[in-house]
Protein backbone atom coordinates (compact mmCIF):
# COMPACT_ATOMS: atom_id res chain seq x y z
CA UNK A 1 0.00 0.00 0.00
CA UNK A 2 1.45 3.51 -1.05
CA UNK A 3 2.33 5.83 2.07
CA UNK A 4 -0.70 7.90 3.46
CA UNK A 5 -0.94 10.43 5.08
CA UNK A 6 -4.20 10.32 7.45
CA UNK A 7 -6.31 12.95 8.95
CA UNK A 8 -8.63 11.80 11.33
CA UNK A 9 -9.83 14.37 14.27
CA UNK A 10 -12.84 14.93 15.51
CA UNK A 11 -13.68 18.13 14.79
CA UNK A 12 -13.46 17.57 10.96
CA UNK A 13 -15.92 14.60 10.87
CA UNK A 14 -18.56 17.74 9.21
CA UNK A 15 -15.95 19.29 7.04
CA UNK A 16 -17.16 19.75 3.40
CA UNK A 17 -14.79 19.18 0.94
CA UNK A 18 -13.94 20.45 -2.30
CA UNK A 19 -11.70 19.06 -4.59
CA UNK A 20 -9.72 20.33 -7.78
CA UNK A 21 -7.35 18.72 -9.65
CA UNK A 22 -4.64 19.17 -13.07
CA UNK A 23 -4.63 22.71 -13.13
CA UNK A 24 -1.41 22.63 -14.80
CA UNK A 25 -0.59 26.12 -14.21
CA UNK A 26 2.65 26.91 -16.01
CA UNK A 27 5.09 25.66 -18.76
CA UNK A 28 7.38 26.71 -21.35
CA UNK A 29 6.25 30.10 -23.43
CA UNK A 30 2.30 29.02 -25.14
CA UNK A 31 2.16 26.88 -22.32
CA UNK A 32 1.95 29.26 -19.61
CA UNK A 33 -1.36 30.47 -20.77
CA UNK A 34 -4.22 29.87 -18.06
CA UNK A 35 -7.49 29.76 -20.35
CA UNK A 36 -9.48 29.28 -17.13
CA UNK A 37 -8.04 31.95 -14.68
CA UNK A 38 -10.51 33.82 -14.15
CA UNK A 39 -12.92 30.89 -13.63
CA UNK A 40 -10.28 30.26 -10.93
CA UNK A 41 -10.09 33.11 -8.93
CA UNK A 42 -13.56 33.92 -8.82
CA UNK A 43 -14.03 30.05 -7.80
CA UNK A 44 -11.35 30.56 -5.26
CA UNK A 45 -13.45 34.48 -3.84
CA UNK A 46 -16.60 32.31 -3.47
CA UNK A 47 -14.58 29.97 -1.31
CA UNK A 48 -13.24 32.80 0.61
CA UNK A 49 -16.76 34.02 1.84
CA UNK A 50 -18.16 30.61 2.97
CA UNK A 51 -20.24 30.01 6.27
CA UNK A 52 -18.98 26.13 6.00
CA UNK A 53 -16.62 24.63 7.87
CA UNK A 54 -14.41 23.58 4.34
CA UNK A 55 -11.23 22.31 3.35
CA UNK A 56 -9.59 22.79 -0.63
CA UNK A 57 -7.76 20.01 -1.88
CA UNK A 58 -5.89 20.73 -4.74
CA UNK A 59 -5.48 16.66 -6.10
CA UNK A 60 -2.28 16.98 -7.54
CA UNK A 61 -0.94 18.75 -11.07
CA UNK A 62 -1.63 21.85 -9.86
CA UNK A 63 1.18 23.01 -11.90
CA UNK A 64 3.31 22.26 -14.66
CA UNK A 65 6.85 22.09 -13.27
CA UNK A 66 8.08 19.39 -15.95
CA UNK A 67 7.04 21.56 -18.53
CA UNK A 68 9.11 24.78 -17.46
CA UNK A 69 12.47 23.23 -19.08
CA UNK A 70 14.69 26.30 -19.40
CA UNK A 71 14.78 26.93 -15.65
CA UNK A 72 15.95 24.84 -12.69
CA UNK A 73 14.79 23.96 -8.89
CA UNK A 74 13.11 26.95 -6.75
CA UNK A 75 13.12 29.25 -9.34
CA UNK A 76 10.52 27.37 -11.22
CA UNK A 77 8.45 28.38 -8.16
CA UNK A 78 9.22 32.01 -8.72
CA UNK A 79 8.42 32.20 -11.87
CA UNK A 80 4.98 30.94 -11.31
CA UNK A 81 4.74 33.89 -8.31
CA UNK A 82 6.14 36.54 -10.87
CA UNK A 83 3.69 35.08 -13.96
CA UNK A 84 0.48 34.83 -11.76
CA UNK A 85 0.46 37.37 -8.94
CA UNK A 86 -3.10 37.66 -9.04
CA UNK A 87 -3.68 33.78 -8.15
CA UNK A 88 -1.25 33.45 -5.58
CA UNK A 89 -2.81 36.68 -3.84
CA UNK A 90 -6.07 34.71 -3.55
CA UNK A 91 -4.14 31.58 -2.54
CA UNK A 92 -3.44 33.84 0.27
CA UNK A 93 -6.53 35.16 1.23
CA UNK A 94 -8.59 32.30 0.29
CA UNK A 95 -5.99 30.01 2.64
CA UNK A 96 -6.72 32.88 5.68
CA UNK A 97 -10.39 31.84 5.77
CA UNK A 98 -10.35 27.86 4.42
CA UNK A 99 -8.21 25.20 4.89
CA UNK A 100 -6.07 24.50 1.06
CA UNK A 101 -4.23 21.07 0.89
CA UNK A 102 -1.90 20.55 -1.59
CA UNK A 103 -0.52 17.49 -2.53
CA UNK A 104 2.02 16.70 -5.51
CA UNK A 105 1.01 15.06 -8.72
CA UNK A 106 3.67 13.67 -11.89
CA UNK A 107 3.46 16.78 -13.38
CA UNK A 108 4.67 18.61 -10.10
CA UNK A 109 6.32 15.70 -8.24
CA UNK A 110 9.22 18.12 -7.78
CA UNK A 111 7.22 19.64 -4.89
CA UNK A 112 8.08 16.57 -3.06
CA UNK A 113 11.23 16.47 -3.68
CA UNK A 114 12.53 19.72 -2.17
CA UNK A 115 11.52 21.05 1.89
CA UNK A 116 11.93 24.72 0.73
CA UNK A 117 8.57 24.12 -1.40
CA UNK A 118 6.17 23.56 2.11
CA UNK A 119 7.84 26.64 3.12
CA UNK A 120 6.88 28.55 0.16
CA UNK A 121 3.61 27.80 -0.23
CA UNK A 122 3.03 28.34 3.68
CA UNK A 123 3.42 31.65 2.59
CA UNK A 124 0.84 32.09 0.65
CA UNK A 125 -1.19 29.63 3.00
CA UNK A 126 -1.27 26.11 1.08
CA UNK A 127 -0.28 23.50 3.11
CA UNK A 128 1.78 20.71 0.90
CA UNK A 129 1.83 17.36 1.99
CA UNK A 130 4.29 15.56 0.60
CA UNK A 131 2.64 12.05 0.20
CA UNK A 132 1.37 9.91 -2.58
CA UNK A 133 -2.26 9.58 -0.76
CA UNK A 134 -4.03 11.36 2.25
CA UNK A 135 -7.40 10.56 3.85
CA UNK A 136 -9.85 12.72 5.34
CA UNK A 137 -12.53 11.60 7.53
CA UNK A 138 -16.40 12.35 6.37
CA UNK A 139 -18.64 11.36 9.03
CA UNK A 140 -18.33 7.97 10.47
CA UNK A 141 -15.92 7.19 7.14
CA UNK A 142 -13.16 8.24 5.47
CA UNK A 143 -12.18 9.54 1.95
CA UNK A 144 -8.91 8.65 0.15
CA UNK A 145 -6.98 10.60 -2.22
CA UNK A 146 -4.45 10.13 -4.81
CA UNK A 147 -3.67 11.96 -7.97
CA UNK A 148 -3.18 8.79 -9.81
CA UNK A 149 -0.53 8.88 -11.35
CA UNK A 150 0.99 5.65 -9.74
CA UNK A 151 -1.39 3.66 -11.54
CA UNK A 152 -0.15 4.68 -14.78
CA UNK A 153 3.02 2.75 -15.87
CA UNK A 154 4.63 5.90 -17.82
CA UNK A 155 4.17 8.11 -15.11
CA UNK A 156 4.60 5.90 -12.01
CA UNK A 157 7.50 7.44 -10.10
CA UNK A 158 9.20 4.40 -7.85
CA UNK A 159 11.49 6.14 -5.65
CA UNK A 160 8.46 9.07 -4.98
CA UNK A 161 10.04 12.21 -3.59
CA UNK A 162 13.58 11.98 -5.57
CA UNK A 163 14.60 14.87 -7.25
CA UNK A 164 15.86 12.97 -9.83
CA UNK A 165 13.21 10.26 -11.00
CA UNK A 166 12.40 10.14 -14.26
CA UNK A 167 9.49 8.20 -15.60
CA UNK A 168 8.41 7.96 -19.20
CA UNK A 169 6.35 10.68 -18.86
CA UNK A 170 8.72 12.92 -17.85
CA UNK A 171 10.94 12.92 -20.97
CA UNK A 172 7.77 12.99 -23.12
CA UNK A 173 6.44 16.58 -21.53
CA UNK A 174 10.25 18.12 -21.35
CA UNK A 175 10.67 17.09 -25.04
CA UNK A 176 7.77 16.87 -26.73
CA UNK A 177 4.93 19.05 -24.54
CA UNK A 178 7.33 21.88 -23.74
CA UNK A 179 8.54 22.05 -27.18
CA UNK A 180 4.87 22.67 -28.31
CA UNK A 181 4.47 25.41 -26.10
CA UNK A 182 7.79 27.16 -27.77
CA UNK A 183 6.58 26.65 -31.45
CA UNK A 184 2.95 26.73 -30.99
CA UNK A 185 2.56 30.54 -32.08
CA UNK A 186 4.72 29.81 -34.97
CA UNK A 187 1.52 28.43 -36.62
CA UNK A 188 -1.11 29.76 -38.98
CA UNK A 189 -3.11 29.33 -35.86
CA UNK A 190 -1.79 29.02 -32.66
CA UNK A 191 -3.21 25.08 -31.60
CA UNK A 192 0.17 23.49 -30.78
CA UNK A 193 -0.80 24.57 -27.34
CA UNK A 194 -3.11 22.33 -26.63
CA UNK A 195 -0.97 19.18 -27.00
CA UNK A 196 -1.19 18.52 -22.60
CA UNK A 197 -5.39 18.12 -23.99
CA UNK A 198 -4.64 15.62 -25.94
CA UNK A 199 -5.02 12.46 -24.08
CA UNK A 200 -4.42 9.09 -24.56
CA UNK A 201 -0.88 10.46 -25.81
CA UNK A 202 -1.64 7.63 -28.12
CA UNK A 203 -4.06 9.44 -30.30
CA UNK A 204 -1.39 12.17 -30.83
CA UNK A 205 -0.73 11.21 -34.65
CA UNK A 206 -4.21 11.56 -35.30
CA UNK A 207 -4.80 14.68 -33.78
CA UNK A 208 -1.86 16.15 -35.79
CA UNK A 209 -2.53 15.15 -38.60
CA UNK A 210 -6.06 17.07 -38.38
CA UNK A 211 -4.48 20.14 -37.34
CA UNK A 212 -2.11 20.05 -40.03
CA UNK A 213 -5.20 19.24 -42.36
CA UNK A 214 -7.49 21.39 -41.30
CA UNK A 215 -5.34 24.16 -40.12
CA UNK A 216 -1.65 24.43 -41.62
CA UNK A 217 -1.86 22.44 -45.04
CA UNK A 218 -2.30 25.21 -48.17
CA UNK A 219 -5.93 25.87 -48.50
CA UNK A 220 -6.21 25.38 -52.56
CA UNK A 221 -4.21 22.03 -51.83
CA UNK A 222 -6.76 21.49 -48.82
CA UNK A 223 -9.92 22.11 -50.89
CA UNK A 224 -8.93 20.63 -53.89
CA UNK A 225 -8.46 17.30 -51.88
CA UNK A 226 -11.71 17.10 -50.18
CA UNK A 227 -14.00 16.46 -53.22
CA UNK A 228 -11.44 13.13 -53.51
CA UNK A 229 -11.29 12.37 -50.06
CA UNK A 230 -15.37 12.34 -49.69
CA UNK A 231 -15.45 10.20 -52.83
CA UNK A 232 -12.82 8.01 -51.74
CA UNK A 233 -15.53 4.77 -51.54
CA UNK A 234 -16.62 5.57 -54.27
CA UNK A 235 -13.70 6.24 -56.49
CA UNK A 236 -12.64 3.04 -55.30
CA UNK A 237 -15.55 1.23 -57.26
CA UNK A 238 -15.40 3.46 -60.29
CA UNK A 239 -11.76 2.81 -60.56
CA UNK A 240 -12.36 -0.98 -60.36
CA UNK A 241 -15.48 -0.78 -62.89
CA UNK A 242 -13.15 1.31 -65.48
CA UNK A 243 -10.47 -1.32 -65.52
CA UNK A 244 -13.34 -4.23 -66.20
CA UNK A 245 -14.32 -1.63 -68.80
CA UNK A 246 -10.62 -1.35 -70.50
CA UNK A 247 -10.40 -5.08 -70.12
CA UNK A 248 -13.70 -5.51 -71.67
CA UNK A 249 -15.30 -8.32 -68.80
CA UNK A 250 -18.34 -6.00 -67.99
CA UNK A 251 -18.71 -2.76 -69.89
CA UNK A 252 -22.41 -2.14 -69.20
CA UNK A 253 -22.02 -0.43 -65.94
CA UNK A 254 -19.93 2.42 -67.69
CA UNK A 255 -21.82 2.54 -70.55
CA UNK A 256 -24.88 3.12 -68.35
CA UNK A 257 -23.36 5.64 -66.24
CA UNK A 258 -22.02 7.24 -69.72
CA UNK A 259 -25.41 6.86 -71.29
CA UNK A 260 -26.53 8.78 -68.18
CA UNK A 261 -24.48 11.59 -67.92
CA UNK A 262 -24.70 12.93 -71.49
CA UNK A 263 -28.74 13.57 -71.13
CA UNK A 264 -27.17 16.65 -68.82
CA UNK A 265 -24.97 18.10 -71.30
CA UNK A 266 -22.44 20.35 -69.81
CA UNK A 267 -23.20 19.52 -66.14
CA UNK A 268 -23.22 16.09 -66.77
CA UNK A 269 -19.81 16.36 -68.69
CA UNK A 270 -18.12 18.38 -65.90
CA UNK A 271 -19.14 15.22 -63.63
CA UNK A 272 -18.23 12.67 -65.83
CA UNK A 273 -14.77 14.74 -65.59
CA UNK A 274 -14.42 15.28 -61.88
CA UNK A 275 -15.66 10.97 -61.57
CA UNK A 276 -13.26 10.05 -64.34
CA UNK A 277 -10.13 12.41 -62.40
CA UNK A 278 -11.15 10.49 -58.94
CA UNK A 279 -11.10 7.20 -60.67
CA UNK A 280 -7.48 7.32 -62.29
CA UNK A 281 -6.69 8.69 -58.75
CA UNK A 282 -7.96 5.96 -56.92
CA UNK A 283 -6.75 3.43 -59.59
CA UNK A 284 -2.90 4.51 -59.00
CA UNK A 285 -3.77 4.25 -55.09
CA UNK A 286 -5.17 1.02 -55.38
CA UNK A 287 -1.68 -0.18 -57.60
CA UNK A 288 0.72 1.16 -54.80
CA UNK A 289 -1.75 0.79 -51.88
CA UNK A 290 -2.08 -3.64 -52.09
CA UNK A 291 1.82 -3.64 -51.36
CA UNK A 292 1.29 -1.05 -49.29
CA UNK A 293 -1.21 -2.50 -47.15
CA UNK A 294 0.27 -5.66 -46.66
CA UNK A 295 3.64 -3.40 -45.50
CA UNK A 296 1.55 -1.48 -42.98
CA UNK A 297 -0.28 -4.76 -41.83
CA UNK A 298 3.10 -6.22 -40.49
CA UNK A 299 4.49 -2.74 -39.14
CA UNK A 300 0.77 -2.14 -37.22
CA UNK A 301 1.23 -6.18 -35.74
CA UNK A 302 5.07 -5.10 -34.89
CA UNK A 303 3.68 -2.14 -33.14
CA UNK A 304 1.16 -3.77 -31.58
CA UNK A 305 2.99 -6.43 -30.02
CA UNK A 306 5.10 -3.65 -28.60
CA UNK A 307 2.12 -2.54 -26.75
CA UNK A 308 2.29 1.20 -27.97
CA UNK A 309 -0.85 1.68 -30.56
CA UNK A 310 -3.96 2.67 -29.53
CA UNK A 311 -5.89 -0.16 -28.49
CA UNK A 312 -9.13 -1.28 -26.32
CA UNK A 313 -6.22 -1.47 -23.21
CA UNK A 314 -4.46 1.47 -23.43
CA UNK A 315 -7.26 4.01 -24.16
CA UNK A 316 -8.86 2.17 -21.11
CA UNK A 317 -8.95 4.93 -18.34
CA UNK A 318 -10.63 3.61 -15.08
CA UNK A 319 -9.93 -0.26 -15.13
CA UNK A 320 -6.27 0.16 -13.23
CA UNK A 321 -8.34 2.47 -10.63
CA UNK A 322 -10.70 0.31 -10.46
CA UNK A 323 -8.10 -2.55 -9.33
CA UNK A 324 -6.90 0.19 -7.08
CA UNK A 325 -10.24 1.62 -4.78
CA UNK A 326 -11.22 -2.82 -4.46
CA UNK A 327 -7.63 -2.47 -2.72
CA UNK A 328 -7.86 0.24 -0.88
CA UNK A 329 -11.72 -0.71 0.29
CA UNK A 330 -10.35 -4.01 1.21
CA UNK A 331 -7.39 -2.92 3.04
CA UNK A 332 -9.37 0.26 4.95
CA UNK A 333 -13.17 -1.14 4.86
CA UNK A 334 -13.80 2.83 6.63
CA UNK A 335 -13.43 4.61 3.19
CA UNK A 336 -16.61 5.19 1.54
CA UNK A 337 -14.70 7.52 -1.69
CA UNK A 338 -11.89 6.76 -3.95
CA UNK A 339 -10.69 10.23 -5.45
CA UNK A 340 -8.22 10.52 -8.08
CA UNK A 341 -7.40 12.52 -11.03
CA UNK A 342 -4.92 12.35 -13.86
CA UNK A 343 -6.57 11.13 -16.35
CA UNK A 344 -8.55 14.51 -17.26
CA UNK A 345 -12.01 12.50 -17.41
CA UNK A 346 -14.66 13.60 -14.79
CA UNK A 347 -16.32 10.42 -14.02
CA UNK A 348 -18.09 8.67 -11.09
CA UNK A 349 -19.05 5.08 -10.61
CA UNK A 350 -20.16 2.65 -8.31
CA UNK A 351 -17.46 -0.16 -7.04
CA UNK A 352 -19.09 -2.40 -4.33
CA UNK A 353 -20.86 -0.30 -2.60
CA UNK A 354 -18.40 2.70 -2.82
CA UNK A 355 -17.87 4.95 -5.14
CA UNK A 356 -14.69 5.79 -7.15
CA UNK A 357 -14.59 9.88 -8.59
CA UNK A 358 -12.09 11.42 -11.19
CA UNK A 359 -12.10 14.97 -10.84
CA UNK A 360 -10.95 15.70 -14.26
CA UNK A 361 -9.44 18.78 -15.17
CA UNK A 362 -9.30 22.34 -15.77
CA UNK A 363 -7.46 22.39 -19.03
CA UNK A 364 -9.59 21.83 -22.59
CA UNK A 365 -10.23 18.51 -23.55
CA UNK A 366 -10.51 17.56 -27.02
CA UNK A 367 -13.13 14.55 -28.14
CA UNK A 368 -12.57 13.14 -31.67
CA UNK A 369 -15.14 12.86 -33.94
CA UNK A 370 -14.92 11.13 -36.99
CA UNK A 371 -16.38 12.74 -40.61
CA UNK A 372 -19.37 11.72 -41.85
CA UNK A 373 -18.27 10.32 -45.35
CA UNK A 374 -14.81 10.00 -46.51
CA UNK A 375 -11.61 9.41 -45.67
CA UNK A 376 -10.82 12.61 -44.20
CA UNK A 377 -9.14 13.00 -40.98
CA UNK A 378 -11.17 13.43 -37.52
CA UNK A 379 -12.18 16.39 -36.03
CA UNK A 380 -11.05 16.98 -32.68
CA UNK A 381 -13.18 18.98 -30.37
CA UNK A 382 -12.55 21.18 -27.81
CA UNK A 383 -14.58 22.19 -24.62
CA UNK A 384 -14.17 23.02 -21.04
CA UNK A 385 -15.36 20.69 -18.68
CA UNK A 386 -14.47 23.08 -15.16
CA UNK A 387 -15.71 21.38 -12.25
CA UNK A 388 -15.05 21.11 -8.39
CA UNK A 389 -16.12 18.05 -6.66
CA UNK A 390 -17.58 18.31 -3.00
CA UNK A 391 -17.92 15.61 -0.79
CA UNK A 392 -19.57 15.76 2.81
CA UNK A 393 -21.74 14.07 5.30
CA UNK A 394 -25.58 13.89 5.06
CA UNK A 395 -27.91 11.85 7.30
CA UNK A 396 -27.91 9.41 4.37
CA UNK A 397 -24.11 8.85 4.07
CA UNK A 398 -21.44 10.68 1.99
CA UNK A 399 -22.36 12.67 -0.43
CA UNK A 400 -20.45 13.60 -3.42
CA UNK A 401 -21.53 16.10 -6.20
CA UNK A 402 -20.05 17.58 -9.49
CA UNK A 403 -20.48 21.04 -9.47
CA UNK A 404 -19.92 22.84 -12.64
CA UNK A 405 -17.97 26.08 -13.71
CA UNK A 406 -19.20 27.95 -16.50
CA UNK A 407 -16.86 28.74 -19.12
CA UNK A 408 -17.78 29.45 -23.12
CA UNK A 409 -17.22 26.83 -25.38
CA UNK A 410 -14.24 27.01 -27.38
CA UNK A 411 -15.67 25.11 -30.78
CA UNK A 412 -16.94 28.59 -32.70
CA UNK A 413 -13.72 29.79 -32.45
CA UNK A 414 -11.49 26.67 -32.72
CA UNK A 415 -13.09 24.76 -35.35
CA UNK A 416 -13.26 25.76 -39.05
CA UNK A 417 -16.59 26.03 -40.71
CA UNK A 418 -15.29 22.58 -42.60
CA UNK A 419 -14.95 20.86 -39.63
CA UNK A 420 -17.93 21.60 -38.32
CA UNK A 421 -19.87 20.57 -41.56
CA UNK A 422 -17.80 17.72 -42.05
CA UNK A 423 -19.14 16.51 -38.34
CA UNK A 424 -22.66 17.46 -38.73
CA UNK A 425 -24.81 16.05 -35.77
CA UNK A 426 -21.68 14.58 -34.85
CA UNK A 427 -20.65 17.49 -32.11
CA UNK A 428 -20.30 16.31 -28.47
CA UNK A 429 -22.18 16.76 -25.50
CA UNK A 430 -20.38 16.36 -22.70
CA UNK A 431 -21.61 15.91 -19.30
CA UNK A 432 -20.72 15.71 -15.25
CA UNK A 433 -21.61 13.41 -13.31
CA UNK A 434 -24.49 14.43 -10.59
CA UNK A 435 -24.83 13.26 -7.16
CA UNK A 436 -24.69 10.40 -5.58
CA UNK A 437 -24.32 8.62 -1.73
CA UNK A 438 -22.40 6.08 -0.33
CA UNK A 439 -24.97 5.07 2.32
CA UNK A 440 -24.30 4.65 5.65
CA UNK A 441 -26.35 0.99 5.84
CA UNK A 442 -24.62 -2.06 3.53
CA UNK A 443 -27.78 -1.72 1.67
CA UNK A 444 -28.63 0.02 -1.76
CA UNK A 445 -26.84 1.38 -4.68
CA UNK A 446 -25.56 4.87 -4.15
CA UNK A 447 -25.64 5.64 -7.89
CA UNK A 448 -29.16 4.45 -7.99
CA UNK A 449 -29.93 7.11 -5.19
CA UNK A 450 -29.81 10.19 -7.11
CA UNK A 451 -29.24 10.85 -10.57
CA UNK A 452 -29.99 14.71 -10.47
CA UNK A 453 -27.47 17.21 -12.54
CA UNK A 454 -25.72 19.34 -9.77
CA UNK A 455 -26.74 22.76 -10.58
CA UNK A 456 -23.98 24.86 -12.12
CA UNK A 457 -22.10 27.30 -10.75
CA UNK A 458 -22.50 31.07 -12.70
Amino acid sequence: MDTIVDSMTDDADGRVYYVISDLHIGGDEQLGTVDFLDELLDFLERLETTDEDAELIINGDAFGLWELTEIEGLEKFDVLVETYPALFEQLRATGESVPITLQPGNHDHELAAYDAYVERLAEYNVDLVRSESITRPVGDRTVYFEHGHQRDPNNRIEDFGNPHATPMGYFYNTHVTSRAGQLSDRGRYNWLKDVQAVTPTERMPHWLVSKYFYREMNPLLRYAAVPFLLLFNVSVILAVLAGLDLAGIWTMPVESADAFLDRFGLAGTAVHLLLTINAVIAGLLLLVGIPAYFLLRDVRETVDRFGIAETDLTVDPEAPYVRAAREVFADRPETAVFCYGHTHRPSMRQVEDRLLVNTGTWLKRLHRRDVVAGRLPPVFYPSYQLCVVRIEAVAEGVAVEFEGIEKSSPTAKELTFTERLLTLGRSPNPELPGRAVVENAATGSPLERSRERSDRVS
